[in-house]
């Protein structure tokens, strides 16, 4: 495989390579690649043959798609004939069981087509951090694909991160203590300051939450003025069901008060009180956790930190349990779709 090289600080692209007649299901017909050798992380998959279609390409190749996601954790498709919004849901569907609902949602998007959403619709100015996708849950996407039909005229890119390396990098003495204790998540809905319970859950119905939630051992409390507030205790530390390899896999560092700027956390926290603010999180057990480890944990995550320039037309796809991914801000317009596919469910102790 050949390293992707650069010509300028900020600027990679990747080297050309010679046509060649050969048949479809043949490994040729593309080249694969990495941005930095040494990481491996994504691998670089870019077709040979002029504008390759990428969705017949897959379904010859799926064993291929399938090795390789296990193996490296994040697969960038780059340089082939995705048309649009539609053949993304194909490939996606071309490589996978089943295309997911965004459900028990966490942050605003918004339908485009069949099963496919944007992006968080964070302001263009914010970070998103790195995180696995619905790692708060006790079931989630083992696969997350991201769509660039527009690159932004600057930043905007998608950071990743090995959750494995994160672990592995991580004080022991944290590990084990998320391990054993597990992560307790508490959202308050009804105060306009987050999403509505109507938006998480996807319905008005209130009964059709208290279903949900009995279904997903999510303990739930109505509060007046049409209000809930929900807790939901799950993993620090997950087992990957196909490689059997631990990863750090949940949002902690996310959820906690402690991930808003100051200025924010000091006004939550005298207009409402610990017990109302949107979201939080403590170990399983309700008691706090140390602000020493959360940090050290975003701090293990910058280190880990992966950045590649989008180009529009590429498609990301990631193992949402080995790789965490985030967003950059970012300046002009920026379109970035997402589908998530495979649903696994944990089984809860």
């Amino acid at each position: 495989m050949e390293k992707i090289n650069s010509n300028k600080p900020g600027s990679k692209k990747i080297k050309g390579v010679k046509r060649k007649a050969i048949k479809l299901s043949e490994y040729r017909l593309i080249n694969p690649q990495y941005f930095d050798a040494d990481k491996k992380l994504p691998l670089v998959i870019k077709g040979t043959v002029g504008k390759l279609n990428l969705i017949d390409w897959a379904r010859e190749n799926h064993s291929f798609i399938e090795e390789n996601l296990c193996q490296h954790g994040g697969i960038l498709f780059r340089g082939f004939q995705v048309k649009g919004v539609a053949e993304f849901e194909q490939f996606i569907q071309s490589v996978s069981e089943t295309l997911l609902d965004y459900t028990y949602r966490s942050t605003p998007r918004s339908p485009v087509f069949g099963k496919i959403q944007t992006s968080t619709e964070y302001p263009a100015h914010q970070v998103i951090p790195l995180h696995n996708e619905m790692a708060y849950c006790h079931n989630w996407p083992l696969k997350i694909c991201f769509f660039c039909v527009q690159a932004a005229e600057n930043g905007g890119e998608t950071p990743i991160a090995d959750s494995r390396k994160v672990l592995q990098r991580l004080n022991p003495k944290i590990v084990e203590k998320f391990e054993e204790k597990k992560v307790m998540y508490v959202r308050n809905y009804g105060e306009g300051l987050d999403l509505s319970w109507q938006t998480v859950f996807q319905t008005n119905d209130p009964l059709a939450v208290e279903k949900y939630c009995d279904r997903a051992g999510i303990t739930f409390e109505w509060k007046p003025g049409n209000r809930l507030r929900t807790q939901q205790i799950c993993q620090g530390v997950a087992t990957h069901p196909k490689t059997q390899e631990k990863v750090w896999f949940n949002q902690a560092h996310l959820f906690h008060i402690s991930n808003l700027v100051p200025e924010v956390q000091r006004f939550f926290l005298a207009e409402y009180g610990e017990t109302k603010l949107p979201r939080n999180a403590y170990y399983g057990d309700g008691s706090p956790i140390e602000s020493s480890f959360l940090d050290e944990i975003r701090s293990v995550y910058q280190q880990e930190r992966i950045v590649f320039p989008w180009q529009s037309g590429d498609i990301l796809m990631l193992d949402n349990m080995q790789v965490a991914h985030g967003r950059n801000p970012y300046k002009g317009q920026r379109k970035v779709l997402v589908g998530m596919a495979d649903n696994y469910a944990r089984e809860r102790e």
